[in-house]
């Protein structure tokens, strides 16, 4: 199986208040091309941490990581901005749209800040809007859509830039749970097609959508399960 993914005992210190505090102790795996991942644990057992060293959103404080055959743990400020906006597809909790934007001015967005908007890409960006059952709301505010609506612009606005892999912070944890079984739906059909997703959840049920589970416990991997 090809890797997405490799973490090589990763650690990550914050430092403040006087103190040092270890969010990631020696964490080591791989995800495979193709995997569902969830990843679980307490409050406080590094999974934020792990998502944001993996989105490439911050760095280790040792160990490397690598992604899709790149060391990624010394990269550049820009050169991290750069791969998050051209190999990684970010689903968030809170959905993060841009209020004063429309539907499809969302999901286009990515290819905005990457200078890669035509009419091409366009088009493509409507067929995903379409795909997430939003075609007929290209030019509705984000304000004008319900919880689940706004999830499928931000999953299709994760998808623009035809990603290597998603990453999932609790996306269904603002939904009701017949809305949220939509979306996991969606994800499901995703990972089907061939996409990498790796999604922290603190939900039983949703973890149940993944091939295997990772649980976190004091900034340590404590399991590794697969179905």
């Amino acid at each position: 199986m090809t890797v997405a993914a490799q973490l090589q005992s990763i650690c990550k210190d914050y430092h403040g208040g006087g103190g040092t505090v270890r969010a990631l102790r020696n964490v080591s795996f791989s995800v495979g091309r193709g995997e569902l991942v969830a990843i679980m644990g307490a409050s406080g057992s590094g999974k934020s941490t792990l998502l944001n060293l993996l989105g490439c959103l911050d760095q280790p404080s040792s160990g490397s990581l690598w992604l899709g055959g790149q060391d990624v743990s010394l990269l550049t400020d820009n050169a991290l901005s750069a791969i998050r906006g051209t190999r990684i597809g970010f689903i968030f909790q809170s959905f993060n749209l841009i209020p004063q934007l429309t539907v499809m001015e969302n999901i286009v967005l990515p290819l905005y800040y990457q200078g890669g908007l035509d009419r091409e890409s366009t088009e493509r960006c409507g067929e995903l809007a379409a795909r997430v059952g939003l075609g007929d709301r290209l030019r509705h505010r984000s304000t004008e859509l319900s919880g689940g609506q706004q999830q499928r612009v931000a999953i299709a606005r994760s998808l623009a830039n035809d990603p290597e892999f998603l990453l999932a912070d609790e996306p269904t944890g603002n939904l009701d749970s017949a809305t949220a079984g939509e979306i996991l739906d969606l994800l499901a059909e995703l990972n089907r097609e061939g996409k990498t997703i790796i999604m922290v959840t603190h939900e039983d049920a949703v973890a149940q959508l993944a091939g295997r589970t990772l649980r976190l416990k004091d900034g340590e991997l404590e399991s590794d399960t697969r179905k």
